[in-house]
């Protein structure tokens, strides 16, 4: 067994941080929050050692109070949608057996003023997989993508934010959820960003980052497979796992998911729109705080308003231009009137409901 030293583990996170390949297929996971304080022991213990299949993907426990459903990676975003909307009901007889009930929200009692809050412990998200683009500084070149997947996040967070309440009272954010976690800077190096974040991320359970870990003596440093186990509980909102993992927007209510995946793949995968999307995230490259205002103000903030209307235009544009099914961009057009248009987001319906019952 082989210790790694901190550039040995430098040079296996930028050699394992992509598999460059032109961008088309499409992968998606959603998060199931339940309602009571955590999955029962044997149901949590068996999704994370069997990871059962569904029809199309998989479930899986994030933890005792998570579970995950994803879909395999799809050739385009109508097949990636129809198949995880084919899985999704298929865990709930399960849940509901035991009693638990799943939130439409993506949190209850998380607090972002706490420091070392676990993001994963009781938050629900939908992340995205998009391949990560050629190997080349093109439009479909992973640099560029990997530059716009992170100047999208927090317009995309803002839109899609829906974790404002811990027990029932707002807790200052829109999305609690994203307010746990911050946006690493990017470079035009993505292989380098990703290896320096996961060298400087704290190792779950300690208060050590995995690069102190390697400058340990000889006989303390760790394994490839103490890499393996970290990298999982390293969890930014855009990642580098072969593929580009985009993970900045919250659980949404009902089928809204399916514009979560939509919007994000429209924006990223085609070329028209990313550089829409380029020319209207270049306004807040340089805000400061642009991260907390997304969080915390979502698209009540002037700038992010205006880049999001922009953005989910530019999106809904191009799903027009595919041929992507007139369901899904109708659930895309209904949520940009009902939300983006308005400076809202899905946090504010329930805000607007808490109000009314305090």
């Amino acid at each position: 067994m082989i210790s790694l030293t901190e550039r040995a583990a430098r040079l296996l996170l930028a050699d394992s941080a992509f598999a460059p390949a032109r961008p088309g297929f499409v992968g998606a996971a959603v998060d199931l929050l339940v309602s009571q304080p955590g999955l029962p022991p044997s149901l949590s213990s068996s999704l994370a050692t069997e990871r059962p299949r569904l029809r199309h993907g998989f479930l899986t426990a994030r933890s005792p109070r998570v579970a995950v459903v994803s879909g395999p990676p799809s050739p385009g975003i109508d097949a990636a949608i129809a198949r995880l909307a084919e899985d999704l009901p298929r865990p709930l007889p399960l849940l509901h057996g035991h009693g638990l009930a799943v939130l439409e929200e993506a949190s209850d009692d998380v607090d972002p003023a706490r420091p070392g809050m676990p993001f994963t412990a009781a938050t629900a998200g939908v992340r995205v997989g998009l391949e990560p683009g050629l190997d080349e500084d093109g439009l479909l070149g992973l640099r560029r993508r990997w530059s716009l997947a992170h100047a999208l996040a927090p317009v995309l967070a803002a839109a899609f934010a829906n974790s404002p309440l811990r027990h029932g009272r707002p807790t200052g954010w829109r999305s609690s959820r994203q307010a746990l976690r911050s946006l690493p800077r990017s470079t035009a190096d993505p292989r380098a960003d990703w290896s320096e974040h996961v060298l400087g991320a704290r190792v779950a359970g300690t208060s050590r980052t995995f690069r102190d870990w390697t400058r340990s003596g000889p006989g303390a440093r760790p394994l490839i497979a103490d890499l393996t186990r970290h990298l999982e509980t390293v969890r930014p909102p855009v990642a580098a796992r072969r593929h580009l993992e985009i993970d900045v927007a919250d659980r949404q209510p009902g089928a809204d998911w399916q514009v979560v995946v939509a919007v994000t793949a429209a924006l990223l995968d085609d070329p028209r729109a990313a550089v829409q999307a380029l020319t209207a995230t270049e306004p807040l490259r340089t805000m400061p705080g642009l991260w907390a205002r997304a969080t915390r103000d979502a698209l009540t903030d002037p700038a992010l308003a205006a880049a999001a209307r922009a953005c989910f235009v530019a999106a809904y544009e191009s799903l027009a231009r595919q041929g992507v099914s007139r369901g899904v961009r109708d659930s895309v057009a209904a949520f940009t009137e009902r939300y983006v248009l308005r400076g809202r987001c899905p946090a504010d319906d329930v805000l607007d409901r808490a109000r009314a019952t305090s």
